[in-house]
């Protein structure tokens, strides 16, 4: 057969495809005239994309948008490129660099949202340079004229040093500015597939990365650990399926029933704004006049003052969602819930003379425990508990479950155990984590909806919009701790701080030129639950939440005899710092439709007469409610047993070696923190010639930073202390603060000296308060370890206090 010739490859329209503007308006040539890789790429990437346009030739899932088709979404109409070119921003992107690589990124996958590895960075054996990566070769001076002579305008590295410095700080949150965070991990217990599609329920076992973070809510980012405040407890769960933010407190309750009222709430309990005082304190009358008129804050008040304001750490306080929640199912059915972290180390807190006197001594008191007890390798646990009831449920409460001031109480709806939470890791860089990290109600997943609880609509909005102002942009989620681990895809540009390299043409939906993509998940995505409603637009709120009462006086009739002198304790101590006379009576009149007991606790603190209760704001019955256990913090002691506690064992020149040894080291291998106390640094000589070293001094490591003291026998040892004020003193807070104490041998006598009791006020013995022979401990070092692993013998305390 004779030979076809080749027919040469056709050019026509080459012009156009060279060109930005029109195109070929019959088939594409198949060269541009050239053998280049990058016009190669350019007809590929042209033609691949033509096609792709062409492969929609409408919008299919647009009828769907109306009517009753639109109560179920579709998914949005893709095509599939004959080519990966069809997407590309440009036909260069093949030729690689260092910087931006080599070639076109992997179809349909986001680079930016990788683990936070990405974005470590480490110094070693690298050499000082700008932020340009220019190599410093004098970071000591700066470039004058002559030694003596003015600096020089052109010293590009000193005013880069300079520019950053100044800029380096943003800013700090309205409120909740001061906090500690941490990565760990949340693993869920069982499948929730019955009530919720959400992530990180989907089966037993699965893991979901979490970042927590802790924090106060009224002091400023330079502020004390241990006031007497809220605290924040945020949780942000890293999903396949996006980031959920569930941002509570370690209180279930609130001090408002509606977002209006927010800005008005912070406004009085910040510093007075004439003179800037007090700081993160609400002991002051700003902040009682305005919840004085505001009587539904009663509940949250005596939660506030309760010693749920003053945990021992982050550790060991609760956690809660605050709001009802929905939970919605792959069917599109909805349950109501209510969130409840509760830590395996037991819910322990301060009493108010130790927290104001660790403010002193270590500011930074919450932050360092959860860092040393990480660093530890004694990782915090939670576990997470659900209440989970239907609206049929709702309706028949005595109370409105979108009413922020109330709580479900367990008895009525009991917690459904579903995971723990781990925090197994510290953050590499205090600012570039736990600072700019960026919380949001706002951010929920598919199976996690809203309620209608007028607190929560209004957060949904504010937080998101703080972040904005605070971060510098709309684009604070492309910071890296911020930065979602599921793929992140839509048509939002540009803003400040943008980070994201966007490829292709594409930026807006629907379309067909990137083949419908990103494309409308339809069903598979987040789908509100469809809560009917037919009402009139109004101001108010419900009736039920004009019973501001009832759940007040269930916390103060579930709380031990302990806890309520506490109670009554910080309103007297809070009052008296307010000046004017009214206030203070009109929250006595508060409390008086709480309880009398409270109410005259109170008034005769302040040197007043109870005055008539304050009148209530609906004629409906106060619901009765039996006592709450569970509502006290000592019904949870907790699983852990002593690790983490803080062990004082005092030394001294003679001191008893063998015992200082061998009691260290059982608290040691129990995961306590026992230390060897002095009177000052250096090498103590025991009795038996032996050498212990101690580690902090009276001096910087005071009474209120540790659990419980132990101090040996020592006849040598003895005499020093009892002329020493600081051992005296150590003691007395220890026995006033109600902490365990151990004495072995002859140190028994230190307590007559330090005037401490033997017994109880009542006569009986002190359980906390353990004594031995010397060489004969063994009994009463198991006596202390139980009195360590549980709460504080609370039976010591007197108002006011005889030690």
């Amino acid at each position: 057969m004779p030979n076809k010739k080749k027919q040469p490859a056709s050019i026509a329209g080459a012009g156009s495809i060279l060109s930005t503007v029109s195109g070929p308006s019959a088939a594409p040539p198949d060269t541009l005239g050239g053998k280049d890789a990058i016009q190669d790429r350019l007809l590929e990437k042209t033609v691949a994309s033509q096609a792709l346009a062409a492969a929609i030739p409408n919008n299919p899932t647009k009828a769907g948008e109306y009517g009753e088709a639109a109560r179920a979404p579709q998914p949005g109409a893709t095509a599939q490129p004959a080519s990966n070119a069809a997407g590309g921003s440009t036909s260069t992107e093949i030729l690689d660099s260092p910087k931006v690589g080599n070639g076109q990124p992997a179809p349909g996958v986001n680079a930016t949202i990788g683990s936070l590895d990405r974005v470590r960075a480490d110094a070693s054996g690298q050499v000082l340079t700008t932020n340009q990566g220019v190599p410093i070769a004098d970071n000591q001076n700066s470039l004058k004229v002559g030694l003596r002579g003015p600096t020089a305008m052109e010293d590009f590295i000193l005013r880069e040093k300079l520019t950053h410095f100044d800029h380096e700080r943003i800013p700090e949150r309205v409120v909740h500015a001061r906090g500690s965070a941490a990565h760990g991990y949340f693993e869920a217990y069982e499948a929730l597939t019955d009530v919720t599609r959400a992530a990180p329920f989907a089966e037993a076992g699965k893991r979901t990365p979490v970042f927590v973070r802790f924090s106060t809510v009224a002091g400023e980012r330079g502020s004390s650990d241990t006031v007497r405040d809220a605290r924040g407890f945020a949780v942000k769960f890293y999903t396949e399926e996006g980031n959920w933010d569930l941002v509570g407190n370690n209180i279930p309750v609130f001090f408002i029933q509606d977002a209006m009222k927010f800005p008005d709430l912070v406004h009085a309990v910040k510093p007075e704004p004439h003179h800037g005082m007090p700081q993160a304190a609400s002991a002051h009358d700003t902040f009682w006049d305005f919840v004085s008129l505001m009587p539904e804050s009663t509940h949250m008040l005596l939660w506030a003052m309760s010693d749920r304001g003053i945990p021992r750490s982050y550790r060991t306080m609760q956690g809660f969602g605050v709001h009802t929640f929905r939970l919605v199912n792959a069917a599109g059915e909805s349950v109501f819930c209510k969130f409840h972290w509760t830590p395996l180390a037991g819910t322990h807190s301060l009493v108010w003379d130790e927290a104001a006197k660790i403010s002193g001594a270590d500011a930074d008191f919450h932050r360092r425990d959860l860092w040393e007890a990480i660093e530890g390798g004694s990782f915090p646990e939670y576990e997470l508990g659900l209440q989970i009831f239907t609206e049929t449920d709702a309706d028949a409460f005595d109370f409105d479950v979108l009413d922020a001031t109330k709580l479900v109480p367990e008895e009525l709806v009991p917690l459904r155990p579903v995971g723990k939470l781990v925090l197994n890791r510290n953050p590499d860089n205090f600012f570039a984590e736990t600072e700019q990290v960026a919380f949001c109600t706002a951010h929920i997943v598919p199976g996690i909806d809203f309620s209608n609880d007028p607190l929560l609509q209004g957060r949904i909005h504010s937080y998101l919009d703080t972040q904005i102002s605070r971060l510098g942009g709309a684009n604070f989620h492309e910071i890296p701790i911020n930065s979602s681990i599921s793929s992140v895809s839509n048509n939002q540009r540009d803003g400040m701080h943008r980070q994201t390299i966007n490829r292709g043409r594409v930026n807006y939906e629907p379309n067909s030129l990137g083949g419908g993509c990103p494309f409308q998940a339809g069903a598979k995505g987040f789908t509100s639950f469809p809560q009917p409603i037919a009402e009139d637009k109004v101001r108010g709120k419900p009736e039920l939440f004009a019973d501001h009462y009832s759940q007040a006086r269930l916390f103060w009739e579930s709380q031990t005899p302990a806890e309520k002198q506490h109670i009554a304790a910080a309103f007297r101590f809070e009052l008296t710092r307010v000046q004017t006379v009214a206030i203070r009576q009109r929250v006595v009149s508060m409390l008086a439709n709480v309880n009398p007991v409270l109410a005259e606790a109170v008034a005769a603190g302040l040197g007043i007469e109870v005055p008539e209760p304050m009148p209530l704001a609906s004629s409906l019955p106060i619901p009765e409610y039996a006592p709450s256990p569970a509502l006290s913090l000592l019904h949870r002691p907790g699983e852990t047993g002593i690790k983490t506690r803080k062990v004082a064992i005092l030394v001294a020149p003679g001191v008893d070696g063998d015992a200082v040894r061998a009691i260290h080291a059982d608290l040691l291998a129990e995961g306590a923190v026992p230390r060897l106390v002095g009177s000052m640094l250096g090498g103590v000589a025991a009795a038996d010639g032996s050498t212990l070293d101690v580690e902090i001094t009276l001096e910087a490591g005071p009474a209120v930073l540790y659990d419980a003291i132990i101090i040996p026998n020592g006849e040598a040892a003895l005499p020093a202390w009892l002329r020493d004020a600081h051992v005296l003193d150590f003691l007395r807070q220890q026995y006033r603060h109600c902490k365990p104490i151990l004495l072995l041998g002859e140190a028994v006598s230190l307590l007559a000296k330090a005037g401490v009791p033997e017994a109880l006020p009542d006569g009986s013995p002190d359980p906390s308060l353990i004594t031995a022979e010397a060489g004969e401990y063994t009994e009463a070092l198991a006596a202390f370890k139980t009195a360590l692993a549980g709460h504080r013998s609370f039976a010591r305390e007197s108002d006011p206090p005889v030690v």
